[in-house]
């Protein structure tokens, strides 16, 4: 297969990879422990009030845990699952699988029962741990299917006080157990932990499942070290950053950002009440290092146009005035040009009487580090972040490759900037983006030829179509299976106009159709907070979600963002035809996976009479 290379490829070193002499994270943890017991690792609230675990506390709880199983009868490589939201327990789990040699399968708590029969099936999982009577609820439905399942483990025991079931215990038992037999055989661990090696795998991450059933990739302590390692400096976190960890666990970026780079420098772990409050607790804490999916960086925007839209004519002419400013200087920046001093200045003035006030509202006036990762994100809100002067910038990789591109400070929005340290990036055919690091995963669970499909001669074909600036910089195009190929032959890129029409603070969601077709349509979600605010002020009634997307005044303000957007493109790439979803999608529903990335052929199939509709019937 002839592939073109990207600039300043640099070749993999050689495979073994060690962190401070140690080469698992189950060694490099003791280490850390060692040296930071009475630092604070990890914050959550309780009862309103933020409560604080040393090292130390880390250390004594985690291999506890991991005694308990071990007294079980975990042997070595045995699979341990966790269903559970963000939470200290969680983490605390990870630890402990990790010091008791086994292998952590994190599961992302909106599956449904029969989606964690199958990742529990699939993985060999024989230990469960779950949040609350609400997920065990979800096991209990398909226990009898899974008798590989020998204990389950509950985290918060309230509402389970009269339950019974000899194989479901408080997680609280598990731990006075491991204790006990730490007591009595103080170096039961340190045996198991002897039998670690870096080629050993840490987890099992299942892909989010956009193109059909989950599948549970393998990662390596080496592979998870590497990515401590590999993004410079880990992009300049210190020890005692504070990170706010909201996104699930098991979504292989949240464990590299939250628990990989805490191993790395140490910094401090603050889990978010629940998913409801991230905002809240994101304004409550100013992280100074913070990660987002571009859905979230896309709220903070729409918050900041409705506050706008709300605000006296001074608040809006300031705010309008101040951005403009923001804009021409960030235009130079982003081209590698310095500002003038009048225009710098300029930007501190508005920065000082507006921008400032910005940041504390959205809770970013400390952050240091924001990254943006998981889907692609719009250029044009990339822009509006810098114009704040809160430039966010974008990671690329797969739970297959870990991070394999990072953007430096000065790489222009809209590129996913370059290959990190060890890391070899090229096109293959059509262009499509290849990765070989010792990040790469070990191959997919019980699915060789899924394997040998995805991981070739080292490289992972990742699916994802890009392109190779003059400066060694790469740009995802988009996925190769979504590129659409009109009935004219055109090949169209949709998530570049889906992109486009996100920015807009109405619309939180969209998926372009048009493949074989011979014009594009759009199947539109409305951002409900918005509109609904929206249709407030204009005296427009409605008496729920359904009845707002069927008000003609809220297609005709859906019309005009699609207008706007259409104006940005050819002829050819435009949405001539659109319907609003008139349900509101949360990640329970079968259309978004876990991280909120729309299952494109899924939609697709459930919409399909609505699809067929908009090409019956083009005007909206």
């Amino acid at each position: 297969m002839e592939v073109t290379a990207m600039q300043h490829v640099r070749p993999p070193e050689p495979d073994r990879i060690e962190i401070d002499g140690c080469d698992t994270l189950a060694r490099l943890f003791a280490k850390r422990v060692e040296q930071w017991g009475e630092r604070t690792a990890l914050r959550e609230k309780n009862f309103g009030v933020w409560e604080s675990y040393t090292w130390s506390d880390f250390d004594r709880i985690a291999r506890s845990y991991a005694a308990g199983l071990m007294k079980l009868g975990m042997k070595s490589g045995d699979v341990v699952a966790v269903l559970s939201e963000d939470n200290k327990e969680w983490v605390f789990a990870d630890m402990a699988v990790h010091l008791a040699h086994g292998t952590v399968n994190g599961i992302y708590p909106t599956y449904q029962a029969e989606q964690l029969q199958h990742i529990l099936q699939d993985s060999d999982a024989r230990y469960l741990i779950v949040e609350d009577e609400e997920q065990l609820d979800k096991y209990l439905a398909v226990a009898d299917r899974l008798p590989l399942v020998e204990h389950v483990f509950v985290i918060d025991w309230k509402g389970l006080r009269n339950f019974t079931d000899e194989r479901v215990w408080p997680i609280a038992r598990l731990e006075e157990l491991g204790a006990r037999a730490l007591s009595e055989m103080p170096a039961i661990l340190d045996a198991r932990m002897a039998e670690g090696r870096g080629e050993d795998i840490a987890v099992l991450v299942y892909t989010s499942g956009t193109t059909g059933k989950p599948k549970g990739a393998r990662l390596s302590h080496r592979a998870l070290l590497f990515q401590m390692t590999a993004v410079p400096v880990p992009f300049a976190a210190r020890q005692g950053d504070e990170i706010l960890t909201y996104l699930p666990l098991c979504h292989l970026a949240e464990r590299i950002i939250s628990l990989c780079v805490q191993l790395r420098v140490g910094t401090v772990l603050n889990f978010a009440e629940s998913s409801e409050s991230v905002f809240l607790n994101i304004r409550e804490l100013s992280p100074t290092i913070l990660f987002a999916v571009p859905r979230i960086w896309e709220k903070f925007y729409s918050r900041i146009a409705t506050l706008m839209d709300e605000a006296t004519w001074l608040g809006r002419t300031g705010y309008r005035i101040a951005i403009g400013i923001g804009r021409r200087r960030a235009r130079l920046l982003m081209d590698g040009k310095s500002p003038s001093a009048v225009l710098e200045g300029a930007y501190r003035l508005a920065d000082l009487l507006v921008f400032r006030n910005i940041k504390q509202e959205l809770g970013l006036d400390r952050t240091r580090i924001r990254l943006s990762g998981a889907a692609p994100i719009s250029v044009d809100l990339l822009e509006w972040y810098v114009a704040l002067g809160l430039p966010v910038s974008e990671v690329y990789g797969q739970t297959e490759t870990g991070i394999a591109t990072f953007c430096k400070p000065g790489t222009r929005p809209g590129h996913v900037g370059h290959p990190v340290a060890r890391t070899e990036v090229k096109l293959g055919a059509q262009d499509e983006i290849l990765v070989r690091s010792p990040g790469n995963f070990s191959g997919y669970h019980n699915l060789p030829e899924a394997t040998a499909s995805t991981l070739v001669d080292g490289w992972v074909h990742t699916g994802d179509v890009g392109a190779m600036l003059p400066g060694g910089e790469l740009r995802i195009t988009d996925r190769l299976k979504d590129i659409i190929i009109t009935a004219g032959g055109k090949n169209v890129t949709p998530s570049l106009l889906e992109n486009r029409l996100k920015f807009s603070p109405y619309i939180a969601d969209a998926v372009i159709i048009g493949d074989r077709r011979k014009y594009l349509a759009c199947l539109v979600m409305i951002d409900r907070e918005n509109v609904e605010t929206f249709a407030q002020k204009n005296a427009i009634p409605f008496s729920d979600f359904r009845s707002l997307c069927a008000r003609p005044e809220i297609v005709g303000l859906v019309a005009k963002v699609i207008k706007e957007a259409n104006d940005q493109f050819s002829s050819v790439e435009q949405v001539k035809s659109f319907r609003l979803i008139d349900v509101m999608l949360t990640p329970e529903d079968e259309e978004l996976t876990p991280t909120m990335k729309l299952k494109r052929s899924f939609v697709e199939r459930k919409y399909a009479e609505l699809i067929s509709d908009m090409y019956r019937s083009p005007a909206a």
